[in-house]
């Protein structure tokens, strides 16, 4: 088993720093609700939307992965191993890129 800089072992969760990332999820989500408050006001504009489609969706993209790496910090900070946490990302790319910085 390896141990991180901080001493916990890799893939469990130990001490107090559960509480801490259940708090920065949430955090994310409160991010993320106001990226998609933005992106509702920036719709109302019909030019802006015309002339903005392609870098519009990227605001829902963006949301996504706010949304799926607080379910993740949730997931960890619940005493889900990190290796499976990471496994119900639902974004593939996402997923890959976090299952590389694991190994």
């Amino acid at each position: 088993m390896t141990m991180d800089n901080q001493g916990l072992a890799a893939g469990s969760v130990e001490g107090p720093a559960a509480p801490l990332w259940q708090a920065v999820a949430r955090e994310m989500r409160v991010a993320r609700e106001l990226l998609e408050q933005l992106a509702g006001v920036l719709v109302t504009d019909e030019r802006f939307v015309l002339d903005y489609i392609d870098q519009l969706q990227a605001f829902d993209l963006i949301a996504q992965h706010v949304d799926e790496s607080a379910a993740l910090l949730d997931r960890v900070a619940g005493g889900q191993s990190v290796g499976d946490a990471v496994g119900q990302v639902r974004l593939s790319v996402m997923q890959d890129r976090l299952r590389a910085a694991l190994d």
